[in-house]
């Protein structure tokens, strides 16, 4: 993603009054301050960037965003760019100045960086500028003039910064109070039941394994990896929301599992297997029980759906991605992306007419939807591009259920009006979470490896791997 320097971009720039502000604070601090600030950038970019970092990675809150190799590579490079554009920008360079300060307060608040740690960021910055200016001036008066415009400088900078991290945080806001009341599934009712019948061959498979002594089976996937489990990780905790009822499951979860490792070595036992039977059902009985009343809570409304497909819409993507990155960070779980491309689309709606190019993907949400778990989200990304969320994966999983989804959709052409059938391949990119906390940055690299199995023949799978090429138009935003 790059600064939008359209023309009504720079319309807006130039009536903004700290714009205004901006480029007169430039055009009044005289060609002497502007050399005096290029000398300070030759001087002192390396050890500016290297006293940032080193703040910011002290504070144990910037964890979840840095780490020691991303600042090394590709945020001290970044920080150093900022810099020498601000400090060397004349007044012409504002309104390219002004949309990269919202590039970057766009991509903070997708992130969720805390906004003390930028202004404190920027406060020592300031304080570093000042004593490098004080030593690099000519004059007292040089100094005052470099002093006023670099601080007035990094405030505005900042200022808009945080405009457009304040007004992102509330589009995200918004969206997450819509998500929490949208229910994930199509038919409530259904969908209880579904839940309560995973509970119950959850719970008889455990009864099969104790009695026929096949204990490592159930010791490797205890509830909270169960169909269940997932469904209630991914899903169904972001749909019914943070409440007394959903941290009761999860606590009751916690304790199916920590019984089953207590007591499974010991299931030989007849009368310790029996106890720790009864237990365990007892604990099941409760959590199918609170499952009943959330789903008696929730309505189904439908404003979320594609209309053709009635899979999610990308409204909702950012918050589903966002929760997954969340997740990941508290438990450790790895969870991938595949972004999936019907392939030649354009020539089916050119032969056979756009009815037929609607069954083709109503077709292919099908496929997606049976051929996927119920804790995976499915979303129509736009056009012929599908979306799937899978949580809790590791790369040979995903990659095995992206292949999976290949094949079927080979093997299960599309019905046309006439009778006849439409063969139908896809193109598919899989990116697994790599720790960065942009989500923006794992939509990209689906996207590169998805135009890599485009362009090296279709009906593919391709892994994300950095040294894939970008596709065309393809914008990244910047590193800050």
């Amino acid at each position: 993603m790059t600064p939008d320097t359209s023309p009504g971009s720079a319309t807006a720039a130039a009536v903004d009054p700290l714009a205004a502000r901006w480029r007169e604070l430039l055009a009044a601090a005289g060609t002497d301050v502007a050399g005096l600030l290029d000398r300070v950038c030759g001087a002192a970019l390396p050890e500016m960037a290297d006293h940032f970092y080193g703040g910011m990675l002290a504070d144990p809150r910037a964890s979840r965003y840095l780490s020691v190799e991303k600042v090394r590579d590709r945020l001290k490079p970044s920080m150093q760019r900022w810099l020498r554009e601000v400090l060397s920008a004349a007044p012409g360079d504002v309104d390219a100045l002004v949309a990269t300060q919202k590039v970057v307060g766009d991509v903070h608040a997708r992130i969720g960086v805390p906004v003390d740690l930028v202004s404190r960021g920027a406060r020592e910055l300031k304080g570093r500028l000042y004593h490098h200016i004080e030593r690099l001036a000519t004059d007292p008066e040089q100094a005052l003039r470099a002093t006023t415009c670099v601080s007035h400088s990094v405030d505005l900078a900042l200022e808009f910064m945080t405009q457009a991290y304040v007004s992102a945080r509330e589009r995200s806001s918004a969206i997450d109070a819509s998500y929490r009341l949208f229910s994930l599934v199509q038919n409530i009712s259904t969908e209880r039941e579904r839940q309560r019948a995973l509970l119950l061959d959850w719970e008889n498979a455990l009864l099969y394994a104790v009695a026929g002594r096949a204990v490592p089976a159930i010791a490797e996937c205890g509830i909270r990896r169960s169909e269940f489990g997932l469904w209630f990780t991914h899903k169904g905790l972001p749909s019914f929301g943070e409440t007394a009822e959903t941290r009761e499951i999860t606590s009751l979860m916690a304790e199916v599992d920590a019984e089953l490792t207590a007591r499974l070595p010991d299931v030989d036992d007849p009368q310790r297997r029996q106890d720790m039977l009864r237990q365990v059902r007892a604990i099941v009985g409760r959590i199918r029980a609170v499952m009943g009343l959330l789903f008696e809570n929730i309505g189904d409304l439908e404003a979320g759906r594609d209309a053709l497909t009635s899979l999610l819409n990308r409204r909702f993507l950012p918050t589903v991605l966002r929760r997954e990155i969340e997740h990941k960070r508290r438990s450790g779980d790895d969870f991938a992306l595949l972004l999936l491309d019907l392939d030649h689309f354009k020539p089916i709606n050119d032969r056979y007419g756009h009815e037929a190019g609607d069954r083709a993907l109503h077709h292919l949400a099908t496929v997606l939807t049976q051929s996927t778990r119920g804790s995976d989200y499915l979303f129509r990304y736009g056009g012929e591009e599908f979306v799937v969320v899978l949580g809790s994966v590791n790369q040979q999983q995903a990659l095995a259920i992206a292949e999976n989804l290949r094949q079927r959709i080979a093997a299960s052409p599309a019905a046309l009006p006439d009778g006849n059938s439409l063969p139908l391949t896809a193109s598919i990119g899989v990116a697994m979470h790599d720790g960065h906390p942009d989500y923006e940055r794992m939509l990209a690299r689906a996207d590169a490896a998805m135009y890599h199995a485009k362009r090296t023949g279709r009906d593919r799978v391709v892994l994300a791997e950095d040294s894939l090429p970008e596709p065309p138009g393809a914008q990244s935003p910047p590193p800050h």
